[in-house]
């Protein structure tokens, strides 16, 4: 990591790296919540692989360095996951985000017990995508994952391998891995996948197979 944004006082997401500007919640989170004060030194992000140093000026940002582009240093990787329980999927989200994932697909599976329907679905995007940005904030990245879903497993398993434990092993040509719910994969969807691949040998909780396949793409693509 730059040795800039790992020093920096705050990691802020901005629209604009070029005109960089504090929303009123990254205004608060940075200067009421983190007391970051006048010259001290930021960094700047739009979370598409851009970014620069700042500094803090009487309750704004000022650019003081040169835009940055960083290329994702591997192909984007997808995991696909049914909908876990409870906050379970904020914590994927967190943890995923922090792991350098690209994108994340929810997916309502046929034994499914979780099902986001309609102005629901809506809410836990937004919900999801704050999620992300906090994250992407914090680990101090540049690339904010794409969240996406839910979508019918049945049309995302014919691009992906499908976690079972009787898979194979993950090899860096695994782009798109896709975790079951609690109840596992119907044969049908099974079926569709690509392959099998295996995540250890114990039996995983939905968000941490999840987690899993993060760190292995992350692991075989750098």
């Amino acid at each position: 990591m730059n040795d800039e944004l790992r020093r920096s006082a705050a990691h802020i997401l901005v629209a604009d790296v070029e005109s960089p500007e504090l929303s009123e919640d990254a205004a608060h989170h940075v200067l009421r919540v983190l007391r970051v004060g006048d010259h001290e030194p930021v960094t700047v992000t739009d979370g598409h692989g851009r970014w620069r140093s700042c500094h803090i000026a009487a309750a704004t940002v000022r650019a003081i360095g040169d835009v940055v582009v960083v290329e994702r240093d591997h192909r984007p990787t997808t995991i696909a996951v049914a909908i876990p329980k409870h906050d379970r999927p904020e914590w994927l989200v967190q943890k995923a985000t922090e792991l350098g994932i690209g994108r994340i697909v929810f997916l309502h599976a046929e034994r499914s017990v979780v099902r986001w329907d309609g102005d629901r679905a809506e809410r836990h995007r937004t919900r999801l995508a704050r999620v992300a940005a906090e994250a992407l904030m914090q680990s101090r990245q540049v690339w904010l994952p794409e969240i996406v879903g839910p979508e019918p497993a049945a049309d995302v398993l014919p691009g992906a391998v499908a976690a079972e434990p009787d898979g194979r092993p993950v090899t860096a040509a695994d782009r798109v891995i896709a975790i079951g719910p609690e109840g596992g994969w119907t044969p049908e969807e099974l079926a569709l996948a690509q392959d099998r691949v295996a995540l250890g040998d114990a039996v995983l909780r939905v968000e941490t197979a999840a987690l899993v396949a993060c760190v292995e793409m992350r692991r075989l693509n750098h």
